[in-house]
């Protein structure tokens, strides 16, 4: 007896006609804040929309906590990547 296996392919679906990996490009990012040592800020452990939402909330904070001409800002930013991991975009200090 002959057993014949048929297995499925699934294929991500496309936006707007490209291909999957235009489609994870354009999978929507999350940015969140972080220390000087790279590790989530303890106090903005939040998620944002866009680079400057993140950044706006970041120099808010900094300025209420140091004053608006203390040195530079220990906070950066990371986005999401399309495979889970975080990429970051602005170091702390920098």
């Amino acid at each position: 007896m002959t057993v014949i296996l048929v297995i499925p392919v699934v294929s991500q679906p496309s936006v707007r006609g490209l291909g999957p990996a235009a489609a994870q490009a354009a999978a929507p990012r999350a940015y969140r804040l972080v220390d000087g040592g790279g590790s989530p800020h303890p106090v903005l452990d939040d998620l944002y929309d866009s680079l400057e939402a993140a950044w706006a909330e970041a120099i808010g904070w900094w300025s209420e906590q140091f004053g608006p001409s203390h040195g530079p800002i220990e906070i950066g930013v990371e986005v999401s990547t399309a495979s889970g991991d975080w990429r970051t975009l602005r170091f702390p200090g920098g």
